[in-house]
């Protein structure tokens, strides 16, 4: 969510909040993160196998993710129509090879760093953490939905790629 906020903002020239809720999360990334590592975690010596599964993997979960997108809501929260070598405006090749360096990142940083702080803090004040955020992330998703299905989000302030439903 950071790293996207940051470069979209960088983009729009403006702050820009990329995340499908309000609040600095997106669940996409969190999930998509959560499968892809446990499903290459037998890969993670070879960086090159990394890339290019992490890579496709990612890319994968991102299509599916817009499909699910376009079908609840009509939108999609990312737009690659502009972009050389997009399906649809909802996978390009520059987002595929971010995908792999990402990839590549998390196995060799952002994984054992994470652990390092997750393991650093007592279980039932994590449990108590975990717990609130939960909460804080399930009202704020209402909140969103609620949003979405009003009609209170713009293409302009959300980079959102609309999709004219099928009749």
């Amino acid at each position: 969510w950071f790293l996207e906020s940051v470069y979209m903002s960088f983009c729009n020239r403006k702050l820009t909040n990329r995340g499908f809720i309000r609040g600095p999360l997106c669940p996409i990334y969190g999930i998509g993160e959560f499968i892809i590592y446990h499903m290459l975690y037998p890969y993670s010596s070879n960086y090159a196998v990394l890339f290019i599964m992490g890579a496709v993997l990612a890319t994968v979960f991102e299509f599916l993710t817009a499909k699910l997108m376009i079908k609840l809501f009509g939108y999609v929260w990312w737009d690659y129509t502009n972009k050389p070598f997009n399906y649809k405006g909802i996978i390009c090749i520059e987002s595929f090879l971010g995908w792999g360096i990402y990839i590549l990142i998390e196995f060799a940083f952002v994984h054992n760093f994470m652990l390092g702080i997750v393991h650093s803090i007592n279980v039932f004040i994590g449990a108590a953490i975990a717990a609130g955020l939960m909460i804080y992330y399930l009202i704020d998703f209402k909140h969103s939905i609620n949003n979405i299905r009003k009609g209170d989000v713009t293409a302009e302030e959300n980079n959102l790629l609309a999709v004219t439903p099928k009749k």
